[in-house]
């Protein structure tokens, strides 16, 4: 769990029948944040100066490569986020490699709808860490964890405001890789559905689609990466991804999101990759009977196993999505 620029948890750990697997994970995620600090300097910065700028606070959370803190730059009293790469990993070429390709596809990156990385820094005893806008609010799967699933005038143009995010990012031919609910932040926005915004964060496994062979290397046919349950069945075969493995990742995100449950069901996530790889979820409305039909197609589809017969584009998947709601009130928000 790489909480990249994102306000602390403050769901509990309660959970209902509705709530189960976002609750799951909230659980492991908050498990980690408990953990106290290890002996290395990574894992302690709370109450230091970083590199002579950032005066770092409390920690966020942390992942398998990072620690990520609140700090605030001394030279523009911006309030960020900081993520420091692990001093284990740190000794690793390879993951120091995929770090700084992550703050460079992401410093490209610059919509509404996506977390930017401001700036890649090393200090002189060799810390190597992101910054990141501070932002404050919920993680989606917080908010699911908190109310279960979300409504559709609240779930659709928010699953448009995720499609047109990820459209800007696959247009700098950029794919996330691990889209999930843990990933993306509802930030107050008065002029957002619910008075929120859908932020998507922690690009770091996305991956270039035309790649130089050095970063090629980095991450291979065969090296999997990504989230089990999120998945798509290319990447959990190790073939090359393409933007259509992105909108297989978000319906399946969508449908967790409006039932609290995921479509693919398993005792344990290599279970659940097993039944994805055999491209039979479980409908929408076998669990909602009163989500809209044309809904259920849309994820349906969006969830095919071959990704030939998905939506080829983010924004076509959005068009549907806004098609989806029977009173077309969406359709003008796409259009924006």
């Amino acid at each position: 769990m790489d909480v990249a620029g994102a306000a602390p948890s403050q769901s509990g750990p309660q959970s209902s029948p509705q709530q189960t697997s976002a609750g799951l994970r909230t659980l492991v995620r908050q498990a980690a944040l408990k953990r106290g600090p290890g002996m290395d300097r990574a894992s302690a910065l709370t109450d230091s100066l970083l590199d002579d700028r950032y005066e770092v606070g409390k920690r966020l959370g942390e992942g398998g490569m990072s620690y990520v803190y609140l700090a605030k730059d001394v030279t523009t009293g911006e309030t960020v986020a900081i993520k420091v790469l692990t001093p284990k990993l740190k000794e690793d070429k390879s993951s120091v490699e995929r770090l700084r390709r992550e703050a460079g596809l992401a410093m490209r990156l610059d919509h509404p709808n996506v977390c930017r990385i401001l700036r890649l820094g090393e200090t002189e005893d060799g810390l190597i860490y992101l910054v990141m806008p501070y932002l404050a609010g919920e993680l989606l799967s917080d908010r699911e964890v908190r109310q279960g699933g979300l409504a559709l005038d609240l779930g659709v143009p928010l699953l448009v405001q995720m499609c047109k995010g990820l459209q800007h990012a696959h247009d700098l031919q950029i794919i996330h890789r691990d889209l999930k609910p843990e990933n993306v932040m509802l930030v107050p926005d008065e002029k957002g559905p619910g008075g929120v915004r859908a932020v998507i964060m922690d690009f770091g496994l996305a991956k270039e689609r035309r790649q130089e062979p050095e970063v090629a290397k980095l991450t291979a046919t065969g090296i999997v990466l990504g989230t089990p349950e999120f998945m798509s069945p290319e990447q959990i075969r190790g073939k090359p991804l393409d933007p259509r493995s992105d909108v297989y990742a978000l319906a399946i995100l969508a449908f967790e999101m409006f039932t609290g449950q995921l479509p693919f069901q398993g005792r344990n996530a290599q279970e659940m990759m097993i039944a994805r790889l055999k491209g039979k979820p479980k409908m929408l409305r076998e669990i909602k009977e009163d989500m809209p039909i044309r809904l259920e197609s849309v994820l349906a589809k969006a969830m095919s196993l071959e990704p030939g017969d998905r939506y080829p584009t983010m924004n076509a998947f959005a068009e549907a999505l806004v098609g989806a709601e029977e009173s077309g009130v969406f359709a003008k928000l796409f259009r924006k």
